[in-house]
């Protein structure tokens, strides 16, 4: 954990993401990924010397199976409150509005409930388990399908909603995650999604892991550029990124953010 941590309290450093007093909601979809952080923060909760509320949130879309058995049981043992909300998206998706590309759809609806129900809850913060290939995959599917230079903020304020999401894991390699998952044994659910690796993000995924294969710190330096301030400024430290109900829609013809 040493290696997730430490990315972690570098993000934290970088963009401010969590400051004493916050009410952080992890938004947890029972991958990989969304398990790790909660874990993670918990574990940064007692180091950091940061006093923060936290607690998960997840969201059943309607799809089978999907046991959230693992899921409580790992909740509990971390000391983390856990609150699942049944809804009708995948109903909404696929069966009422029968969408050739569900993805985008499904994940504004996802997103904004996520938001509400973090609000109806009290917290100032909603966290999501984006890692580092998250990212790169984001920047490449903006310059792909917007033609333009762009991938999501570490910190981005909602004011619609009035929630900042927060990124923690901006910084950490998926190879770790895929690594503490295995050591830590952690309960992940099986996307049960009919879409599931059929998105414009497995794409992206793919030329991604081609174009590492041949140039081997590709990662490091797309990450660089977007820190790059004097000809980018993306992800200017100073500035925490700020988006309206635009931030949760897209132009792609898949979702170009992740779904585990």
């Amino acid at each position: 954990m040493k290696t997730v941590l430490g990315c972690m309290r570098r993000a934290d450093q970088d963009f401010d993401l969590i400051q004493a007093g916050d009410r952080i909601a992890v938004g947890l979809s029972g991958g990989k990924d969304s398990l790790l952080l909660v874990h993670a923060l918990s574990l940064y909760k007692r180091f950091s010397g940061k006093d923060f509320a936290l607690e998960a949130l997840m969201l059943k879309l309607g799809f089978t199976p999907f046991d959230t058995d693992g899921v409580e049981i790992f909740c509990k043992e971390q000391n983390i409150p856990l609150l699942i909300r049944e809804t009708d998206i995948g109903a909404i998706v696929f069966d009422e509005r029968k969408e050739k590309n569900p993805c985008a759809l499904c994940a504004r609806m996802r997103r904004g409930a996520l938001n509400r129900l973090a609000k109806e809850r009290g917290c100032n913060k909603l966290a999501l388990g984006h890692h580092r290939e998250d990212v790169l995959e984001t920047l490449l599917m903006s310059l792909f399908y917007e033609g333009r230079f762009h991938t999501f903020h570490p910190a981005t304020y909602l004011s619609r909603s009035d929630i900042t999401v927060i990124r923690p894991m901006v910084y950490l390699p998926e190879k770790h995650i895929i690594r503490m998952a295995r050591v830590l044994s952690l309960p992940v659910i099986q996307n049960p999604c009919p879409a599931s690796g059929r998105t414009a993000r497995q794409e992206a995924k793919d030329l991604l892991f081609t174009l590492s294969k041949k140039h081997k710190n590709i990662k490091a330096l797309m990450l660089s550029a977007l820190q790059n301030t004097g000809q980018y400024g993306l992800w200017d430290q100073k500035i925490v990124g700020k988006a309206d109900a635009n931030e949760l829609s897209n132009q792609f013809p898949n979702d170009y953010r992740k779904t585990e």
